[in-house]
């Protein structure tokens, strides 16, 4: 199940439980207006409660990454599990958005948000 929160070009999303394939597309219709409206679009993804996800929704993501590859400003993913870093690392070969992964809430919204971090952070 997820929760988005959409205000101009930034996209929250709060994953909970099972991350479905129906989840990712109703997150896909959300960037899909973002962009028609907003131009490029800032996201943060909290997979902190996430406890799961299917195959087909990391074909998907792979699959929307690439033919949005440009779309994407920053994008900040709020977890501290191996395998969303390891997707991370993935996804960072086919878009040219500045994605990093943050264990702090308040400063992923602040980065997503635009501001710069130190050098250290992210």
């Amino acid at each position: 199940m997820i929760n988005l929160d959409v205000r101009d070009n930034q996209i929250a999303v709060n994953v909970m439980g099972q991350f479905t394939l129906e989840d990712y597309r109703e997150f896909e219709q959300a960037v899909c207006h973002g962009i028609q409206f907003q131009g490029v679009v800032n996201v943060l993804f909290d997979l902190r409660d996430m406890l799961s996800y299917s195959v087909d929704v990391a074909w998907e993501e792979i699959r929307f990454s690439r033919e949005h590859k440009n779309d994407f400003g920053r994008i900040a993913i709020l977890s501290d599990d191996e395998w969303v870093s390891w997707s991370m690392w993935i996804n960072r070969l086919f878009m040219s958005a500045d994605i990093r992964q943050f264990d702090d809430l308040d400063m992923a919204q602040a980065w997503v948000a635009g501001a710069e971090l130190p050098a250290a952070a992210g």
